[in-house]
């Protein structure tokens, strides 16, 4: 969705080294924020984007304005992995997420298309999509990338203050620590992330061999995921 930063850039890269072209794709989509969600103030930093995809060498940005007919009424809805976790947390939210992202890759014909392992259930999501609907391409998950401080690298983070900086450093401390205990480690997340002042539990979620978690540092919601040890 934009306001690229290295996270994506890991995704340009990998994808430069496999492949002969490269596309990238840029696009707010509505369909997938929820009511009283940031889509209006998403950042859109349309110039800073277009120059780090010009220099990551990226062959096509493709960029539309808007992608949705007037009445448009088809939808795609992948009605298993999408419960639970942040299916719960956004009714609606991956449904808007299954839908663009077929536009797109009926748009842009992809061989391999890249995502980040950060949005874990977004890739379980996508991957079955791609699976049942028979989309000719390879899917690639591209592990997550951190700041220096710890912190999953997000487009939202932006909206962090420097205090709410160091909550949310503190989270993602805590559940890359959780992912290493041998028993219990969603019970010892949740536990511990109660305890933390400026921070609200959204969900910590086990499934199968990934501990997820969001939470919420202000006004800013915050997921993450590690893979237990």
């Amino acid at each position: 969705m934009g306001a690229l930063h290295e996270g994506h850039l890991a995704l340009i890269r990998r994808a430069r080294k496999e492949c002969r072209r490269v596309i990238v794709t840029i696009y707010v989509n509505p369909t997938q924020f929820g009511p009283n969600e940031d889509l209006a103030r998403y950042p859109r930093p349309r110039r800073r984007d277009l120059a780090l995809c010009r220099r990551a060498g990226v062959d096509i940005v493709f960029a539309p304005v808007n992608l949705y007919a007037p009445g448009h009424s088809t939808y795609v809805e992948e009605t298993t992995l999408s419960r639970g976790r942040e299916g719960a947390s956004r009714p609606g939210h991956f449904r808007g997420v299954a839908t663009v992202v077929l536009m797109l890759f009926n748009l842009t014909r992809p061989t391999h298309a890249y995502f980040g392992q950060k949005d874990a259930q977004q890739v379980d999501v996508i991957r079955r999509m791609v699976r049942d609907l028979h989309v000719p391409l390879r899917l690639v998950v591209v592990p997550t990338v951190r700041d220096a401080d710890g912190l999953a690298l997000s487009s939202r983070n932006r909206y962090l203050s420097p205090k709410e900086r160091a909550v949310a450093v503190e989270f993602a401390r805590l559940l890359q620590a959780a992912a290493r205990q041998r028993t219990d480690p969603g019970g010892w997340l949740r536990r511990r992330l109660k305890k933390i002042p400026g921070l609200k539990l959204d969900h910590v979620t086990l499934a199968e061999d990934r501990l997820c978690a969001a939470v919420w540092v202000g006004k800013t919601r915050l997921i993450d995921n590690e893979g237990l040890s």
